[in-house]
C-alpha cells in the first residue's frame, strides 16, 4: 500500500508537508510507503491525501489536519477503510476532476515530481526517443501543424509557424526558451506544472529543440516560484544522468543542454523580447518587431520562446498523434486550456478543459458555482490584459476567437470570478493599479496613459468622479493600444473598457449619485442598522473602534454616520443581518 501527500505550493501552505512528516513517523517500519506528488488541481480541499494499492487508487482523503494523521495511521495498519469515511472526497466535489480532458496536466499530482523513475515508468521520455529515432525535424514539425496546437501563453499563435520559423532561420546556433513568467494576479497555471511534473516540460523543450535545431535551451521562471525551481533543477539533473539530457541525447548524435534563469518578478518579461532582453543581463524591455526572435532573439540568434503549458502538450501529441489533439475542442481553438479557477468560486483550483465548453459550464459544472450562494457578476479572463465578462454572456464558448468578440481575452489562463459584492469600478482600477506599477516605462502612452487612468479611476471610487471621466477614459484607452510597443501596454486598456461596456451603470452611479452600487468602494459606503432585524445584542457597538453605535440592551442600535470610518465591524458580527450597506 502507498499513502501520497500532495505536496504542490497550494498543498504545503495547507499544512500537507507537517501531514506528511506525522504520517512518515507513525508509519515507518510498516509495509505502507510515504511519498509525494504535486498539486492535482483541487487547490479548495487540500492537504489531500490518496490511498494506493500498487497503481489503484483506494481512496481519496481530503483537507487533512496533521491531528488527524494519527487516526488515518492506525486504519491504514488495521486496514479499517471504514475509519477514513469522514475524510473521503465527496460526490459533488469529485465531479470537479470528473468533468476535465487532461493532457497538460496528465501526471501532474498523480506521480513522484521529485523522480525521474515515477516519470518513465509512466510512459515519459518515449515521445523523445521516437522523435529522436523515427523522425525528422520537419516531420515533428508537421504533427505539431496537425494538432492546431496555438501558443497557450496568450496570443494564441499557432505552434507550428514559430518552430518553423526558428528551424528555416539562417544560423547554426540557435535557442530554445521557455516562458515560465507567469505575473498574472490569480494565475497559476505553470506554476503548478513545473512543480507537479516537471520532465513533461522538459521533454516537450526536447522535442521543440530538436525541431528547430537548437542545442541550448532556457526556462526563464518567477524567483517567486522556489519550489518549481529546486524540483525543475533536480529533474535536469536526474535527465543528465539518465541520459535524456546533454550530449549524445539517448546516443542519437542530438545534444541539448537546458539552464533555469530565475527572473526578478518583472510582469513585462511575459512579453517574448523583453524576456530575451532579460535572459542577456540587460533592463527587461520590448524591443521594436520585426526582426522577430525567430531570426534574431537570444544574443541576435535564432530563438522560439513557448510558454511552459504549450511544452506540456508536446510529448502527448507526438505519442497519440496530432489528429487526436485537434480532435478536441473546436474549429478555431483546437485541443484544451488550462485555467486557474479563482475568486468567489466554491471549488477553486487548476481546470483543464477541452476548448468549447462554455463559461458557465466551467464556473458551476466544474467550480461548483458562487460561494455562499450569491449571484454570479462576471468573470475575469486575461489578468491584466484581459476583461471582464457579465453574467449575460455567461453561455460564451471558450475559444480565441469567441472570447475576443466580447472585449476579453483567452491570456494565459487566469479565470477570477467575481459575485454581487464586486465593485468593477474597483476592480478595473486594481488591474490598472497593477499595469501602472509593472510598465517597463519604454512607451509614453503605457507609461503616462495607464497613470492617468489609475488616477481617474481612483477618483471614482473615492467619490471625486466629475461628468465627462468615462470619455475621458475611453480617450485614453484608444491612445494607449494604438501607441504602445508591446502587446501587453496595448492590452492594458482591456479591464476598463469592458466595464466601461457591460457595467456602465456603475461608473455613472459612483459619478453622479456617489454611490457604489456593490457597497465596496469604502469612501461610498453608508452603514446603517435596520431596527426591525437588531435584537439590540450589543455585540456591534462593543466592537465599533470609533464609538459610533449607540444603543441599549435588547433595544435596536444605531450609526452615527459623521462618526463612522466605515471599517465593516459591526456587520461583520452582527448575527442577525441587520448591518446594511449602501
Amino acid at each position: 500500500m502507498r499513502v501520497v501527500i500532495g505536496e504542490g505550493s497550494c498543498g504545503i501552505a495547507a499544512g500537507a508537508a507537517k501531514v506528511h512528516s506525522k504520517l512518515h513517523e507513525l508509519l515507518e517500519g510498516t509495509d505502507i510507503s510515504v511519498g509525494i506528488a504535486g498539486c492535482i488541481g483541487m487547490c479548495f480541499l487540500e492537504p489531500i491525501i490518496d490511498i494506493y494499492d500498487e497503481k489503484t487508487l483506494l481512496k481519496r482523503l481530503v483537507k487533512v489536519k496533521e491531528a488527524d494523521a494519527e487516526t488515518i495511521a492506525d486504519a491504514l495498519n488495521k486496514n479499517d477503510f471504514e475509519a477514513l469515511k469522514k475524510y473521503e472526497i465527496s460526490e459533488d466535489d469529485s465531479v470537479f476532476l470528473s468533468k476535465q480532458t487532461r493532457i497538460a496536466l496528465r501526471r501532474c499530482g498523480l506521480i513522484d515530481p521529485e523522480s525521474i523513475d515515477a516519470y518513465t515508468d509512466d510512459g515519459g521520455y518515449s515521445a523523445l526517443k521516437q522523435v529522436l529515432t523515427s523522425m525528422t525535424p520537419e516531420e515533428v514539425i508537421e504533427e505539431i501543424k496537425a494538432s492546431g496546437l496555438a501558443g497557450r501563453g496568450g496570443a494564441g499563435f499557432p505552434t507550428w509557424f514559430k518552430w518553423n520559423a526558428a528551424r528555416k532561420s539562417e544560423g547554426t546556433e540557435k535557442y530554445l526558451i521557455c516562458n515560465a513568467d507567469e505575473g498574472d494576479p490569480g494565475a497559476f497555471m505553470d506554476r503548478a506544472v513545473i512543480e507537479s511534473d516537471p520532465h513533461t516540460l522538459i521533454e516537450g523543450m526536447l522535442i521543440g529543440a530538436y525541431a528547430i535545431g537548437a542545442s541550448h535551451a532556457f526556462v526563464y521562471v518567477r524567483a517567486e516560484y522556489p519550489l518549481a525551481i529546486v524540483r525543475l533543477q533536480k529533474a535536469i539533473n536526474e535527465a543528465m544522468e539518465k541520459g535524456y539530457l546533454g550530449e549524445n541525447i539517448l546516443g542519437t548524435g542530438f545534444s541539448c543542454f537546458l539552464k533555469i534563469k530565475a527572473g526578478a518578478g518583472a510582469f513585462v518579461c511575459g512579453e517574448e523580447t523583453a524576456l530575451i532582453e532579460s535572459l542577456e543581463g540587460k533592463r527587461g524591455m520590448p524591443r521594436l518587431k520585426p526582426p522577430f526572435p525567430a531570426e534574431k532573439g537570444y544574443e541576435n540568434k535564432p530563438s522560439n520562446i513557448n510558454n511552459v503549458e504549450t511544452f506540456a502538450n508536446v510529448a502527448w501529441i507526438i505519442e497519440n498523434g496530432g489528429e487526436a489533439f485537434s480532435a478536441l475542442g473546436t474549429e478555431n481553438s483546437k485541443g484544451t486550456k488550462v485555467f486557474a479557477l479563482t475568486g468567489k468560486i466554491k471549488r477553486g483550483g487548476l481546470v483543464e478543459i477541452p476548448m468549447g465548453l462554455t463559461l458557465k459550464e466551467v464556473i458551476y459544472d466544474i467550480g461548483g458555482g458562487i460561494r455562499d450562494n450569491r449571484e454570479f457578476k462576471a468573470v475575469q479572463l486575461g489578468g491584466p490584459s484581459g476583461g471582464c465578462i457579465p453574467k449575460e454572456l455567461l453561455d460564451t464558448v471558450i475559444d480565441y476567437k469567441a472570447l475576443s468578440a466580447t472585449g476579453a481575452i483567452m491570456g494565459s489562463g487566469g479565470m477570477v470570478v467575481m459575485d454581487e459584492g464586486t465593485c468593477m469600478v474597483n476592480m478595473a482600477r486594481f488591474f490598472l493599479d497593477f499595469t501602472t506599477k509593472e510598465s517597463c516605462g519604454k512607451c509614453v502612452h503605457c507609461r503616462i496613459g495607464t497613470k492617468r487612468m489609475f488616477e481617474i479611476l481612483t477618483r471614482i471610487t473615492e467619490g471625486n468622479g466629475k461628468e465627462g471621466d468615462v470619455e475621458l477614459l475611453e480617450e485614453l484607452c484608444d491612445g494607449i493600444r494604438s501607441g504602445a510597443l508591446c502587446g501587453l501596454g496595448q492590452t492594458a486598456p482591456n479591464p476598463v473598457l469592458t466595464t466601461i461596456k457591460y457595467f456602465r451603470n456603475e461608473y455613472e452611479a459612483h459619478i453622479n449619485e456617489k454611490r457604489c452600487p456593490a457597497g465596496e468602494c469604502a469612501t461610498l459606503r453608508t452603514y446603517s442598522i435596520d431596527a426591525e432585524k437588531c435584537k439590540g445584542c450589543t455585540l456591534c457597538s462593543k466592537k465599533c473602534p470609533v464609538n459610533a453605535i449607540s444603543g441599549v440592551l435588547k433595544e435596536a442600535h444605531a450609526i452615527d454616520t459623521e462618526k463612522c470610518i466605515k471599517c465593516g465591524q459591526c456587520k461583520e458580527v452582527c448575527k442577525f443581518d441587520a448591518v446594511e450597506v449602501k
